[in-house]
This record gives C-alpha cells, sequence and structure tokens, in this order.
C-alpha cells in the first residue's frame, strides 16, 4: 500500500478503480437523469461481464463480446404459454454500448480515474420513419380513449410535451394569464430549461382541469399518471384504424408533423420543442415544401397541354433522322 501511495503522489499513477465504482458514481450524478431506468436496465445486463473488472481492463475484446451477446435472441417468461424470445435489434444493442462509453468517457474526463478508453462502434441502425397520425385519426383516437386520458391526449398535441412532461405538469409551472408554461432544466431530456407558449386551446384545456388537484395539472386517482401505453391505449390505436406500434411518444412527432405542414420554420419548431441539435428537427422537414413551392413551375422545357403534342413531335424527329 505504501509503494502503491508513494506511485500515485511522486510517479502520478492513478489508482485503480473499479467497473461498479464508476457505475455507482454515474447514477449518483445522474440521478436526475429522465431516462435513468433504461440506463439501469442496461447495467443490470452488463453486470455478469463487467463485475469485479478494473476499468483498465475493458477493452476492445471485451467489448466485442459484449455487443456478440448483446445481439443474441433471447427469452422472456410468461404467466401463461411459452415464453416470448425476443431478438434484439441494432438499436437495443447500441444503447447498452452507448452506457458503456458515456461512464467510461466521465472516467477519463471528468473524474480523471483512466488516462484513456477503448473506442467502442456502434452498429448500423436503419433508418427509422417519422410516425405521426392525421388530424381525423386523432379526433377518432381522442374519443375512443378513457376520459382521463383524453385531456393530456389534447395538451400533448397542443404543446408537443414529452410524456413525463405532460403527465407530471404541476401548477407552479403554469402561468395562465401571461399564457405561458415551463418545463425545468432536470425535467427535460436535454438538461435545458423550456419555455411552452400556450395555444387559446390549451389554454380552454387547462382552465377545465382546475380545481381537480392542488399540485397535478393531469391528476388520475390523485395522482399523476405513471403508463400511458396501457391495454386501452392499445386498443383504441387499434379501434381508430391505425397501425399497431403506434406509441404515445409519437404524438410528438405528430406534433411536429403538423407544425412542419402548416409551414412552422424548422428553427422554430426546434426552439418550441426543446431539441439540443437542428439535426433532430431535420426529420421534419420533408413534410414542409412551402419553401420550395416557388421553384416547382419554373420552365422545364416541355409546353404539355398547350396544344404540342411533345411525343408526335419527338417520334416525328427521328423519322426525319433515319431518312
Amino acid at each position: 500500500m505504501k509503494a502503491q501511495m508513494w506511485d500515485q503522489k511522486r510517479l502520478g499513477v492513478k489508482p485503480r478503480r473499479t467497473w461498479q465504482e464508476a457505475v455507482l458514481r454515474y447514477l449518483s450524478e445522474k440521478s436526475q437523469k429522465t431516462t435513468l431506468d433504461a440506463d439501469k436496465s442496461h447495467l443490470r445486463w452488463l453486470d455478469p461481464f463487467m463485475r469485479g473488472k478494473c476499468l483498465e481492463e475493458i477493452n476492445r475484446d471485451l467489448i466485442a463480446e459484449i455487443t456478440a451477446a448483446r445481439q443474441e435472441p433471447y427469452e422472456i417468461p410468461r404467466k401463461k404459454g411459452p415464453p416470448r424470445w425476443i431478438d434484439p435489434k441494432p438499436t437495443t444493442v447500441n444503447r447498452t454500448l452507448e452506457i458503456i462509453r458515456a461512464i467510461l468517457r466521465k472516467a477519463r474526463d471528468d473524474w480523471e480515474w483512466i488516462a484513456n478508453c477503448p473506442n467502442i462502434p456502434m452498429l448500423k441502425e436503419p433508418a427509422k420513419r417519422v410516425r405521426w397520425i392525421t388530424r381525423e385519426q386523432a379526433e377518432i383516437l381522442l374519443g375512443l380513449l378513457p376520459r382521463h386520458q383524453q385531456p393530456m391526449m389534447i395538451f400533448a398535441l397542443e404543446t408537443g410535451l414529452r410524456r413525463n412532461n405532460v403527465t407530471h405538469l404541476e401548477w407552479s409551472q403554469v402561468d395562465l394569464e401571461r399564457r405561458v408554461a415551463w418545463i425545468h432544466p432536470d425535467q427535460a431530456k436535454a438538461e435545458k430549461a423550456i419555455g411552452v407558449p400556450l395555444s387559446d386551446q390549451s389554454v380552454v384545456l387547462l382552465k377545465g382541469q382546475e380545481g381537480k388537484h392542488s399540485t397535478w395539472v393531469f391528476p388520475y386517482r390523485s395522482k399523476p399518471v405513471t403508463q400511458t401505453s396501457t391495454k386501452a391505449w392499445r386498443d383504441a390505436v387499434t379501434a381508430a384504424g391505425i397501425a399497431a406500434g403506434f406509441r404515445w411518444h409519437d404524438l410528438r412527432h405528430t406534433w411536429a408533423s403538423w407544425h412542419a405542414q402548416d409551414g412552422t420554420p424548422l428553427n422554430v419548431l426546434q426552439e418550441l420543442g426543446g431539441w439540443a441539435s437542428a439535426e433532430m428537427v431535420q426529420r421534419y422537414a420533408h413534410l414542409s415544401t412551402e419553401h420550395l413551392a416557388q421553384w416547382v413551375n419554373r420552365r422545364t422545357g416541355l409546353r404539355v397541354g398547350q396544344g404540342t403534342d411533345v411525343f408526335t413531335t419527338e417520334k416525328k424527329k427521328a423519322t426525319e433522322v433515319v431518312a
């Protein structure tokens, strides 16, 4: 121990830290992270591979072993019937690898526990289509939902807020006179405060929620809703004729898609939605074509519909050349 202390003090040798120490510190620092439960799920899966490892022992070979193991199908037991087999997608594998990368980078850059960390390559993820519904579909779905979910869905479509920001919205975050609500930094995914201007319909909706609870705007049995993707939600989606797999989070995509179609500039949409980067908003760019409309009727060289049969003219030219 004296020799180790000498190495650390005089020679700058860093003390050996374990993976468990790094995980505990990471979870402590990220205790307010909105996706912390998902991180914990990935860390539980990683534990058999990482338990007892020092951070210096986490190398490319171990990462490759973890990547291969994470792609293997696994079964989930059911109370009734045979177990259900899950074939992990590249997105699932990458989320697990990302938590390893985040912890190792923290250990290197912020905590100075290690001098370097291995490069962790990600799997290629297929490009996803944005899931959104039309206003007509939204009206049908709204009428099929349980009564306590209806005002939350309307508010989500009016503001574009994420699920937890709607279900756990407090009256202390709303100012009806100024027609604004706000999301605190520790409640936002990008960890930055979000100002939420309220539309006319939002104001009417919130006034209808007054008096239901002293703290929560959308209470259910005097508590915030903790789960929105319920059987009632899935049944309503099916009954509305919407493709299976439409999630509550897709209401946010719907809100953004409607804005893009209505001509809201993407930089304004980014600020309204609280996205950290412009790249996140670009997935809605193809839905906004107003800025391109002035160019589509420019001269193309064809006069179809103005008394000239283009194809007959071209056929005649070809005949003349042959002659």
